[in-house]
Order: C-alpha cells, then sequence, then structure tokens
C-alpha cells in the first residue's frame, strides 16, 4: 500500500493561489445549479457557542458533479478585531469521494471571506438592478472587503459610500478599497447617508442574536438592493416589511436558525438561490422593487471552491505534505 498523505495549506498558501473573483462566482452559480436541481447533500450546519454571541461553527456539503466534498470548522467571535485576531477563523477539510480519504486540510479564513462575496455577486445578478453604479458598504472589515469587490466585478460600479463604528478603520477602507478599485469610496458620517444614496447595499457588520438594528423604513431606496451577510443585525422590521423580494441561500438554513431564535421580524423568502439560478423562482420583476439577499453562508459555497484552490496549489507546488 502506498503511502497515505494529505496537503496541508496555511492562509498564506490559499491566498498565494490568488483565485480570482469571475472564477468564484461561475464555481458558486454551478454548485447553485446543482442544488437547485437537487444533487447536493447539505446539511444544516451544527454550532456551539462558548461565548455571547460567538460561535463554531461545523459545516459538511457534497457536490458530487464538482467531485466535492467536505467540512469546515469555522469560528466567528466579534471581539477578535479589538485583540488584532480575525472575526473568521477555522479549517477546511477537502476528502475524496471515491475513498473518503482527506486531501487536503486548508486555512478557511480567505475562502471565506471571498466565498462569501460571490454569493452576494451571485445572488445581485439576479435580484439588482442591471445598471446599478452605488454602493454601501455597512462595516468594513474583510467582508466589506470582499463584497464590494466581487461587487465590482459584476456590476458598472462608479461609487461606494462606506460606514464602519471605528472611524480608523472606515478611513483605511477608503484608502485601500479606492486604489485596489479604482473606484470613488467616500467615508460617511452615518449610515444612513450611505444607505439612501445607494443601488447595493451591504450590511456586513457581526452575526447578533439579539441586534439593536441600525437602518430604518425609508432608507432603501425603491430599486435598491441589499444583501444581509449579517442577517438581521442592521434591519429594523419595518424596514425589513418594505422588501418586496427577500431571497435566502437555502430555505432548510433559514427556518433551522428561525428556530434558535433569529429572524424574529424577517419575512419568510421566497426563494433560494438554487431556485434563483435554476429559474425556478423569478429573480427582479420591476426596476423599482426593494430586493434583499440575506444568504446564511453554506458548506456548499465553501466545498465549491476549495477543490479548484487544492488543484492551483499542488500545480503550484505551495503546501506541506503530511502523512495521515
Amino acid at each position: 500500500m502506498s503511502a497515505q498523505r494529505f496537503l496541508y495549506l496555511s492562509r498564506a498558501d490559499v491566498e498565494a493561489v490568488g483565485l480570482e473573483f469571475r472564477t468564484i462566482i461561475s464555481l458558486l452559480e454551478t454548485a447553485f445549479r446543482e442544488k437547485g436541481e437537487g444533487r447536493v447533500e447539505l446539511p444544516p450546519k451544527p454550532g456551539i457557542h462558548p461565548r455571547p454571541d460567538a460561535f463554531l461553527h461545523a459545516m459538511a456539503a457534497s457536490i458530487p458533479a464538482m467531485q466535492a466534498a467536505g467540512l469546515k470548522w469555522v469560528a466567528g467571535y466579534p471581539e477578535n478585531p479589538g485583540r488584532g485576531l480575525p472575526y473568521v477563523s477555522g479549517l477546511l477539510i477537502l476528502n475524496d469521494v471515491e475513498t473518503g480519504l482527506p486531501l487536503a486540510v486548508m486555512d478557511c479564513t480567505w475562502i471565506t471571506g471571498y466565498r462569501t462575496g460571490a454569493a452576494t455577486a451571485l445572488a445581485a445578478r439576479h435580484l439588482a438592478r442591471p445598471d446599478s453604479s452605488t454602493a454601501a458598504i455597512l462595516a468594513c472589515g474583510v467582508q466589506g472587503r470582499t463584497n464590494l469587490e466581487a461587487l465590482a466585478t459584476e456590476f458598472p460600479l462608479r461609487r461606494a459610500y462606506a460606514y464602519d463604528t471605528r472611524r480608523e478603520t472606515q478611513d483605511r477602507y477608503v484608502r485601500e478599497m479606492s486604489l485596489k478599485l479604482g473606484l470613488d469610496v467616500v467615508g460617511v458620517d452615518e449610515p444612513r447617508q450611505a444607505v439612501e444614496a445607494a443601488d447595493l447595499v451591504v450590511t456586513s457588520g457581526p452575526i447578533l442574536k439579539q441586534p439593536k438594528p441600525t437602518i430604518e423604513c425609508d432608507w432603501l431606496g425603491e430599486g435598491a438592493f441589499a444583501s444581509a451577510v449579517d442577517f438581521d443585525s442592521y434591519w429594523t422590521g419595518d424596514a425589513l416589511s418594505q422588501i418586496d423580494r427577500l431571497a435566502t441561500d437555502d430555505h432548510a438554513q433559514f427556518r433551522y436558525y428561525r428556530e434558535l431564535g433569529y429572524f424574529q421580524q424577517t419575512p419568510e423568502p421566497y426563494a433560494d438561490l438554487g431556485e434563483l439560478v435554476t429559474g425556478r423562482r423569478p429573480g427582479r420583476q420591476s426596476p423599482t422593487e426593494r430586493t434583499m439577499a440575506m444568504n446564511l453562508g453554506l458548506a456548499l459555497d465553501d466545498m465549491a471552491v476549495a477543490p479548484e484552490v487544492l488543484r492551483r496549489a499542488t500545480d503550484a507546488g505551495l503546501g506541506t505534505w503530511l502523512p495521515l
């Protein structure tokens, strides 16, 4: 029997692969088409909560058409940025679909950030106006960066408004994202200034079970699209009641979270992302509709991206081989 081994990819290794957003969005589109056709296995993610508003989730998925199966063990700790640590961290295990043996263990921080932005862009492709040219980012952390970059890949963005409760974080975001994307990125003093001015709104703060929402009724304009990456943490019940089309990435996960106490004022989604990609449910039907994607973050996203990361890392000689 040949020696059994797997490839370990550190965060630096995963980042060095340099997977571009158009590829990530395409991979997610394939995965959600498979989901819409009923050809994936995706159990609701169990979790533990060692600290208030912190979580550790076990996320498993299988996508046979993409030869992808595995598990992500991911943590989200809202207090970590104040410690100089990432809010999200964890490891992803990718398994051989034929034998079940581990092929790779990789850091999931980069993948989580980028696949989440890609899911926003994919949802916006179906729910936002194609001519959307202004964005608003509320919370300027990793997700605020990747979501703006993903939307800039999909839409003709000219300007973005940025708000963060930490002014130094907001100022750094404005400088760095203006340079990276070649956009006019403008910092604002109040969230309302950003939301009212934007065609595309992303809220990407910590996920809170008992939030103190900020966005009020009538802030989101007619015809605008929002991506609530932080669940309903930023959105009041009155603001959510104005959404004409609310979609999520998975109905079963949404119901699971509602049973845990989340989404008490959030309407039931009319569609999930697999239904939108396959055309089973319609996307935007009018230029004046207010639309929203409240994607929960699925292991499906991670397993769509991880095999391509592994393939490119192997070709480039990245990572460390370890024995089983």
